[in-house]
């Protein structure tokens, strides 16, 4: 995992290597419209996360997740502003996105 310099260098890289589908996030599991496709926190792993402030906005930040299913049939990327999922998702989503980063 390199460090990216703008969200849609990451976005362009992890594409390339696979996480080819859109994640939404819903109040209590993500989706994945693109294949009909509901994974609760049990059902998938974050494989990377990186994070990326805009500086002429340092309140605009967003977070870029790396998700791939617990079987390994879905890997997909979602996009979500920092903090904002506090407002509506579960608990249990919110401590599986808001997990330690442990990547290299």
């Amino acid at each position: 995992m390199g460090k990216y310099t703008s969200l849609s260098e990451a976005i362009n890289d992890l594409t390339n290597k696979g996480y080819i589908y859109n994640f939404n996030m819903k109040e209590n599991f993500i989706e994945c419209p693109e294949n009909q496709c509901q994974l609760q926190p049990d059902e998938f792993e974050i494989d990377e996360k990186h994070r990326f402030q805009e500086m002429s906005d340092v309140d605009n930040e967003s977070v870029l997740y790396a998700i791939s299913s617990t079987d390994g049939s879905v890997k997909g990327l979602l996009v979500n502003a920092y903090g904002i999922y506090a407002d509506y998702a579960s608990f249990k989503l919110v401590q599986k996105l808001n997990r330690p980063d442990r990547f290299g």
